[in-house]
């Protein structure tokens, strides 16, 4: 086992850097302390008294405070006080003492400029993680189980069954400590490691290496679809940021589609229900319709689905005739103030308004329905919503529109349009010139 652990950690390890072992003491983790000594690959040793067990966690501290001593190996110990972090937080025991753990690693690989955190996971862990994602209902990442290496989180065993560990260890006379909630099947993942696995494993002669072939294949065919959406999504969403847009043709017949949304949508907090379920309404697609995840929105706009920030509340804002800038959630105006006559800035985003007309102090706020002004060109009035729907404003858009009012008057719904009124004619010898920067 040695000579394979050395050859298949080439290009794991930097012999020339030092690295974090995450210790119980039992079997696993004094494997890999083993390999890693005899492989001459520097490493300190972290041991989490999670005080569950009493004597026996103890027992467990002082075997590896010892073991780790006897081999002049750098030793860190942290007390956990996991009941009462479980229940400061509401979650179960099982929850706390991973969430303790790997904060507790990460703190000491960050203060000792550690290049990786090693974790004694093995091939049957990773069985066991596959299985369980199963159960709980995964995609198809949730098959690819742990990864080898994952930031600063390195698992050098996974390749290596719990067999062959446990057959190393006796060969070399090894000793470890054996932790006897490890034979309670109340806990899920004992229940499928003592009861569930060896009954599937019956099921045919060589069940453990299919299920593991099996497996390996899905992963490689799930890194395949991860290039191939990458390219379809390029291909087909839009983005304006922070917008983005994907055209009902591109999406609606698509085999997967609801996979291909979960993809597109998952980093932005939405799960794979909505994802289904934004993929049924994608049969006949009703405008308006919208689903949430935690800061952002997607909704069904006329010809194609928009993503978006979910809109920021916003109080309304006044300005002075001295205020020199205007400070928004979509950016910071400049305030400059010109003479007649100028060149006219045609950009939408800007506004050049006659400042003698105009009355302060200026509100700038959100428009609301019924809200009307007389846009620039025309004679009558429009409301905002209606010119809104003539400039084919998604909706995700609308909902952060603000407008510049003067003296109860609309004079500017921002980066769209000025009011008429507010225009600049011969007549005009003072300018209010909102420039975006």
């Amino acid at each position: 086992m040695l000579e394979a652990f050395q050859s298949q950690t080439k290009t794991l390890f930097d012999p020339k850097s030092t690295y974090l072992l995450a210790c119980s003491g039992g079997m696993d983790s004094m494997c890999l302390a083993s390999l890693m000594v005899k492989s001459g690959i520097p490493f300190e040793v972290v041991h989490i008294n999670f005080q569950l067990r009493g004597n026996e966690s103890d027992g467990d501290q002082e075997y590896v405070q010892n073991w780790a001593e006897s081999h002049g190996i750098t030793f860190h110990l942290n007390l956990a006080e996991t009941g009462s972090y479980a229940k400061s937080k509401g979650i179960s025991i099982q929850m706390a003492a991973r969430e303790i753990r790997y904060r507790i690693f990460e703190e000491i690989r960050s203060e000792r400029k550690l290049q990786g955190i090693l974790l004694a996971h093995h091939e049957d862990d990773q069985l066991e993680t596959i299985f369980l994602n199963l159960l709980r209902g995964t995609g198809i990442e949730g098959i690819y189980g742990m990864a080898e290496r994952k930031g600063w989180l390195i698992r050098p065993l996974l390749t290596f069954s719990r067999a062959e560990i446990q057959t190393y260890m006796m060969e070399n006379k090894l000793t470890w400590r054996e932790d006897s909630s490890n034979e309670k099947d109340e806990y899920k993942r004992n229940n499928l490691r003592i009861n569930g696995l060896p009954a599937i494993f019956g099921l045919e002669p060589d069940a453990r290496k299919n299920l593991l072939t099996s497996f390996s294949r899905l992963k490689d065919t799930g890194r395949a679809f991860g290039g191939l959406f990458e390219n379809w999504k390029t291909e087909q969403i839009r983005e304006d940021h922070p917008y983005q847009f994907l055209p009902y043709p591109a999406i609606q017949n698509q085999p997967g589609a609801a996979t291909l949304i979960y993809f597109w949508l998952r980093t932005y907090g939405f799960n794979s229900d909505q994802a289904q379920s934004i993929a049924e309404g994608l049969e006949q697609p009703k405008p308006g319709t919208i689903f949430k995840s935690p800061g952002y929105l997607i909704h069904f706009d006329r010809n194609e689905l928009v993503l978006a920030p979910e809109p920021e509340s916003f109080e309304s804002l006044f300005l002075g005739e001295t205020s020199n800038e205007l400070q928004l959630p979509e950016g910071k105006y400049k305030l400059i103030r010109q003479v007649y006559p100028i060149q006219l800035d045609k950009n939408p985003l800007h506004a050049q308004l006659d400042a003698s007309i105009l009355e302060f102090p200026l509100e700038i706020r959100t428009w609301q329905e019924g809200d009307k002004f007389v846009p620039l060109g025309m004679n009558s009035t429009k409301k905002i919503s209606d010119f809104l729907i003539d400039i084919k404003m998604p909706l995700a858009k609308k909902q952060c529109v603000k407008v510049l009012v003067s003296g109860g008057e609309i004079a500017w719904v921002i980066g769209l349009r000025i009011a008429d009124w507010a225009k600049l004619t011969p007549a005009t010898q003072r300018i209010l010139y909102f420039k975006k920067d």
